[in-house]
């Protein structure tokens, strides 16, 4: 299912349920809930998610960066001949990687930085760069995409919200959201692998990403919850 069909299902929906629970919806629990609508495929370099935090400007700026510091390394005589043009290379090399590598390469790298400096600022930055890098190095729909990610993430924030001012609640909107995204994937061909190791598989086939037929499921599924939120925050007022 395409990114923007799961920010507005998964989000549209928790919150509904939110409302109708009589569960006071702050605005830190309306950004969780989107949030976790896109979390699990933070693992898919080209999703929607890892594409606003990673976008291509900043992937044109790189390129240009490594091999500046490429051309850099060859004239700068810091290593005898031949090892400048190795070292070169290596730098320069890394600059022609596919898009979907080079975003993963950025991920690991922000994750490195989070873990090594980050909790020197607050604790959960080391917590969110160890999450960043083994969805980095996991296959999509991996582990990001299973009951443990759920459970992890659901934990993390229900840890997180415990610190915070009205955010007590913030691990129902994001444990909820997130959910509420794999069930959403489990319309798929594809579907789902919830406990792995154990090879039971969730999908019902009904739709495959960008075809004309999952174009038409996701656009019902869109439709449904739209009609859900104003039945919830505007008819049911």
């Amino acid at each position: 299912m395409m990114g923007k069909s799961h920010l507005v299902i998964s989000t549209g929906v928790t919150l509904s349920a939110m409302q109708l629970a009589g569960i006071h919806i702050t605005v830190p629990a309306v950004a969780v809930a989107a949030l976790s609508s896109l979390l699990p495929d933070i693992d898919e370099p080209n999703s929607l998610l890892v594409r606003k935090a990673v976008p291509s400007m900043l992937l044109r700026t790189l390129q240009l960066a490594l091999i500046a510091a490429a051309i850099f390394l060859y004239f700068a005589d810091i290593a005898p001949y031949p090892w400048n043009i190795v070292q070169a290379l290596l730098v320069g090399s890394v600059a022609f990687l596919p898009g979907r590598r080079l975003r993963k390469l950025v991920m690991l790298l922000i994750a490195v930085g989070l873990i090594a400096f980050g909790s020197a600022y607050d604790p959960w930055n080391a917590i969110a760069g160890s999450i960043l890098a083994i969805a980095a190095v996991v296959p999509h729909r991996g582990l990001t995409h299973t009951l443990y990610g759920l459970a992890g993430w659901t934990a993390l924030l229900y840890m997180a919200g415990k610190g915070m001012e009205g955010g007590e609640l913030l691990w129902v909107a994001g444990g909820l959201s997130y959910g509420l995204h794999l069930l959403a994937d489990s319309l798929t061909q594809r579907g789902i692998t919830p406990l792995p190791p154990l090879p039971f598989k969730l999908r019902l086939k009904l739709m495959s990403t960008g075809t004309k037929k999952g174009g038409a499921v996701e656009g019902t599924c869109v439709a449904l919850t739209l009609a859900l939120v104003v039945l919830t925050f505007i008819v049911g007022r």
